[in-house]
């Protein structure tokens, strides 16, 4: 099916939103319909199966401290059957449906369902196994750096590289909020030099800025966490975009794509011929002038339109003598000149 904006060498644009729903299966449709109407081409969430992935007295992480992680992931979690319409919902609004496991039985789920291509949360890039169990599928993969080292994502890349090379690795600072000065754009320039795939930017900031920047620097993926609003409940809707702000992000990733992808030729000026008649100036007679005169300087004034001789010439027609009478405010043709 062709996806929201999807064309050839486009950009990846997902909303995030995990978990944001708070277990709600209508606020997961809704966050669907709501993420394609501002133009994304992929809503994704996490598939969390407490009892597979964490011990129940697993510490919260710093910047969510609601309830304990082991009932968050309970509560919040769906079935089979709702997950199979959630992708159905997908389909329906013309979105890629993408979501992170945590468990090798989160990805046995997630094949169940149909998914096609799968996001690695940074958390589990040292998760080995798992990552082999999603390579051998042999669908595209997005590997999230956020909280690894070199040597850790380069074994994580490897890994999959040994199966497929369907790879895309995103740049990601593991903090919410992300202060711009820990985007490390740099970092996702390194990744294309040193993977030769292709790169992207999962932006923890609270405006589009990093993102736009990335998409300048080559980025083939942007994913931005999102909500209806900043104020709902759960772990990460306090640093998610709200819906007028998703949509400028599309808005602005798309108009940079299309300057960045767009030659100008400056050598040629006609499409400006219009407004240079308009708005540059021409040689004209700054006093009456009778013929046989030498044009000097000060017998000549430079104003608009520029539609006679350019003001750029004059040089090549001081010390020219005039063939005819001519009166102020005249401007100079090729004919005035013997």
């Amino acid at each position: 099916m062709m996806y929201n904006e999807e064309k050839k060498n486009s950009v990846m644009v997902i909303a995030e939103v995990g978990s944001v729903h708070d277990g709600s299966f209508g606020n997961a449709l809704r966050l669907v319909e709501t993420a394609a109407d501002c133009g994304v081409n992929a809503v994704k969430f996490q598939t969390h199966i407490p009892e597979a992935e964490t011990l129940p007295d697993a510490p919260m992480p710093p910047y969510f401290k609601g309830e304990p992680r082991y009932e968050y992931f309970k509560r919040t979690g769906f079935s089979y059957d709702q997950w199979m319409e959630i992708k159905h919902c997908c389909n329906q609004n013309k979105v890629r449906f993408l979501s992170s496991p945590f468990s090798e039985e989160a990805v046995h789920l997630l094949e169940k369902v149909g998914i096609d291509q799968y996001k690695i949360p940074s958390g589990e890039v040292t998760n080995l196994p798992m990552l082999e169990v999603i390579a051998r599928t042999g669908k595209p993969i997005l590997l999230s750096s956020g909280m690894s080292s070199w040597g850790e994502l380069d074994r994580a890349v490897n890994l999959i590289l040994k199966w497929h090379d369907k790879l895309t690795v995103l740049q990601c600072t593991t903090a919410y909020p992300c202060p711009y000065e820990a985007v490390g754009l740099n970092v996702m320039l390194e990744m294309a030099e040193r993977y030769k795939l292709p790169v992207g930017l999962s932006d923890h900031t609270l405006t589009n800025y990093a993102s736009f920047a990335a998409v300048t620097l080559g980025a083939r993926v942007v994913e931005k966490h999102f909500a209806f609003s900043r104020k709902m409940y759960g772990s990460d809707a306090a640093h998610s975009l709200e819906p007028d702000e998703l949509k400028d992000l599309v808005d602005g990733i798309r108009a940079i794509e299309l300057m960045t992808s767009t030659e100008v030729d400056k050598s040629d000026i006609r499409p400006f011929q219009r407004m240079k008649d308009i708005f540059e100036k021409s040689l004209v007679a700054a006093v009456d002038i009778p013929a046989d005169s030498i044009l000097e300087r000060d017998l000549t004034s430079i104003k608009k339109p520029g539609t006679g001789i350019s003001a750029a010439r004059l040089e090549e027609f001081l010390g020219r003598r005039l063939s005819r009478d001519v009166k102020s405010g005249h401007m100079f043709s090729e004919e005035d000149f013997s």
